[in-house]
C-alpha cells in the first residue's frame, strides 16, 4: 500500500456528500454510492464511464499490493436483485481479485452543478448557461443557455470535444440561438426543450420516433452518442477528487459507439 492512502470510507462519505447521492431521485437499479468495497484505502482513482468487465480488468492488475477506487456512471446492478453468477459474478470476482472499490453515481452525476456531465459538456461548448429543463421525478436534469452558431459547426465541435462521429436531425434553426444538453439518453425531453425556448437538443441517443418529434416540433436535436456525452462528467469528478485527496487519477476509455 502507497504511503499516501486515504480510508475509503472517508472518500465514500465525501462522495456520497459533494454528489448528494442519498437525497437525489433515480432508478430504483441505480443503487448511487459505494457499491463495492476493497480492504479499506486508496491511493489512486480510475475512471469509466460502466462497470463493464472491460473496465475492470483494465483499471488494475490482479493481486495489486495498493487500492484502487473505481468511480462509474452506469455501476453493476441494473439487472436488479439478481444471482451473483454469471457475468455478475466475473465483475465482482474480478473487483475482489484486484483491490478494487467500486462507487457508482448516475443522475447525481448527470445533474452535479460543478462536475456533472450536462454542466461539464455545456462549458465545453462555450454555451453561456442561462439555466435547467427537463423533469425527471421532480428533479430538472438539463441545462440550457445562448450559443449562436451555425449547427453543422456546433455537431463539429462537439466531435471533437468528445472524439465522436454526431448525427444531426435539423428540424430548428440553421443557426442556434438556446442550446440544451440532457446527456445519455435524452431524446425524450423534445417537447420539454421546445417548451424552455430551447432551439437545439444535444443528447447521447434517442428512440425511432424522436426524428418527428424533431422535425414537427421544430428543434435541431444532435445525437452524439451515450457513452460519448457521458464519458466528461466520471473525468471531471476524477481530478476533482484526486485534487482533494492528493491522488493519482486515470480515465480508462471503453467506446460503445452507441
Amino acid at each position: 500500500m502507497s504511503e499516501h492512502a486515504i480510508p475509503l470510507g472517508e472518500v465514500a462519505e465525501y462522495l456520497d456528500t459533494y454528489l448528494q447521492v442519498r437525497d437525489l431521485p433515480d432508478e430504483g437499479n441505480a443503487v448511487n454510492g459505494l457499491q463495492v468495497e476493497n480492504h479499506g484505502a486508496v491511493d489512486r482513482i480510475v475512471a469509466a464511464v460502466d462497470a463493464s468487465l472491460e473496465a475492470i480488468l483494465g483499471a488494475a492488475p490482479e493481486g495489486q499490493a495498493g487500492g484502487t477506487l473505481l468511480l462509474v456512471h452506469h455501476g453493476l446492478f441494473w439487472d436488479g436483485n439478481a444471482p451473483l453468477t454469471g457475468r455478475r459474478y466475473r465483475r465482482v470476482r474480478a473487483l475482489l481479485d484486484r483491490n478494487i472499490a467500486l462507487y457508482s453515481a448516475h443522475i447525481p452525476l448527470d445533474i452535479h452543478p460543478e462536475v456533472g456531465n450536462n454542466m461539464v459538456l455545456a462549458r465545453r461548448l462555450d454555451i453561456a448557461l442561462e439555466g435547467w429543463f427537463g423533469e425527471y421525478r421532480g428533479q430538472r436534469l438539463g441545462v440550457f443557455g445562448e450559443l449562436a452558431l451555425p449547427r453543422e459547426e456546433l455537431v463539429r465541435r462537439i466531435e471533437g470535444q468528445l472524439t465522436t462521429n454526431a448525427r444531426l436531425i435539423p428540424g430548428g434553426p440553421a443557426t442556434t440561438s438556446h442550446v440544451g444538453i440532457i446527456t445519455g439518453s435524452g431524446g425524450g425531453f423534445i417537447a420539454q426543450a421546445r417548451a424552455a425556448g430551447i432551439d437545439t437538443l444535444v443528447s447521447g441517443e434517442g428512440a425511432h420516433h424522436t426524428y418527428f418529434d424533431a422535425m414537427e416540433l421544430g428543434v435541431n436535436v444532435i445525437y452524439a452518442g451515450h457513452y460519448a456525452t457521458e464519458q466528461v462528467g466520471v473525468q471531471a469528478l476524477a481530478q476533482h477528487l484526486g485534487l482533494r485527496f492528493e491522488l493519482p487519477w486515470e480515465f480508462h476509455r471503453h467506446p460503445t459507439g452507441l
